[in-house]
């Protein structure tokens, strides 16, 4: 598993925009076989702060969502609603060894 953290800081005026292009790319994603799991989190105290917490089940599985239509579509559409660049963290799953999520 590869776990991918997504931090983003949206425009205060597009947060409205900004999760509702998010959740159409969730609801997406999570029909791709590749992933286990994709959340959207946001921030209770910052409320144009958000997380995407994404769970691959390989290296490839990531190649194969960045080329999907709807991640272009998610790319594309957020990134004038970006505060600043996002920045990506790979983790990797420690416990349990063996989860399948």
């Amino acid at each position: 598993m590869v776990i991918v953290l997504v931090d983003v800081h949206v425009k205060p005026e597009d947060v409205p925009a900004f999760r509702e292009a998010t959740a159409e790319n969730a609801r997406n994603s999570v029909q791709e076989p590749g992933i286990a799991r994709f959340d959207v989190v946001q921030r209770g105290d910052d409320p144009t702060r958000f997380l995407l917490y994404e769970v691959y089940r390989s290296e490839e599985a990531i190649a194969a969502h960045k080329a999907t239509a709807h991640y272009a579509a998610w790319r594309d559409a957020v990134a004038p609603m970006m505060a600043q660049p996002r920045s990506m963290t790979k983790y990797v799953n420690v416990y349990p060894a063996d989860a399948d999520w």
